[in-house]
């Protein structure tokens, strides 16, 4: 082997070992959510063709409901489009705390909006608990294996989901897409390695119940994750 393959080698292998991490269980969690995406797709009268590639040109089931249930409802293509791209503004944190493990500032602009595109909320809590640990050379390789793993296995199962519209209950559809957020805390959870880590999950917990009489279902998680996140980082920066 020369020494100019010997680099490309070892991505392919990072790129195969994301995709096989992916495929263990992380990938089927979106997957079986695109279940209900498909099936009320089908149910709202949308062609298979436009059910099939919102899933890899969205990437955000919550955004695919808006977009769905929006165009059905007789929105204004420019209103939903702008509800479709609110949903998706929780991303943005997440894209400016894991795009630096990859060293996306160093990349190109199609390359940094295209890490940038895959990033949901199972993309981002398996790339900060899994890319610290490999070396930086391997990271974009790996990442890009696994969410493409990600992406096929749900648009995959998009269609499966579209066939199988009369299969699908609402509350079988609205049971799998809670698979993401349960999935999401359970990583979360496996993922506290600081004590603002832990205090940062405890305060989300303890003021949600709290939150919602307080200030309402439209702005209980921004002030709990305001608040809970400050009180984290606090605390991080007195252990410092």
């Amino acid at each position: 082997m020369t020494h100019d393959a010997a680099p490309a080698r070892r991505a392919w292998g990072a790129a195969l070992e994301g995709m096989r991490d992916a495929i263990v269980l992380p990938a089927w969690v979106i997957g079986l959510a695109m279940l209900g995406v498909g099936s009320l797709a089908h149910d709202l009268g949308f062609p298979f063709w436009a059910t099939l590639l919102a899933t890899p040109l969205i990437w955000a089931g919550p955004a695919q409901f808006v977009l769905f249930g929006g165009i059905a409802g007789g929105g204004a293509l420019a209103s939903v489009a702008l509800a479709v791209s609110l949903t998706s503004m929780r991303m943005l944190p997440m894209g400016m705390s894991l795009l630096p493990l990859m060293d996306a500032g160093k990349r190109s602009l199609p390359m940094r909006l295209l890490l940038a595109h895959y990033i949901v909320v199972m993309i981002w809590t398996e790339g900060q608990r899994r890319l610290p640990a490999l070396d930086p050379d391997i990271r974009v390789p790996y990442y890009l294996g696994f969410a493409n793993a990600s992406v096929l296995l749900a648009t995959l199962l998009t269609a499966l989901g579209f066939f199988m519209s009369a299969s699908v209950s609402p509350m079988m559809a609205a049971g799998l897409l809670f698979l993401t957020p349960m999935f999401f805390f359970l990583s979360l959870l496996a993922g506290v390695r600081t004590a603002a880590d832990g205090v940062a999950l405890g305060l989300g917990i303890l003021l949600m119940p709290l939150a919602l009489p307080l200030v309402g279902p439209d702005f209980d998680l921004p002030v709990v994750g305001l608040v809970g996140g400050t009180l984290a980082y606090l605390v991080h920066r007195r252990r410092r």
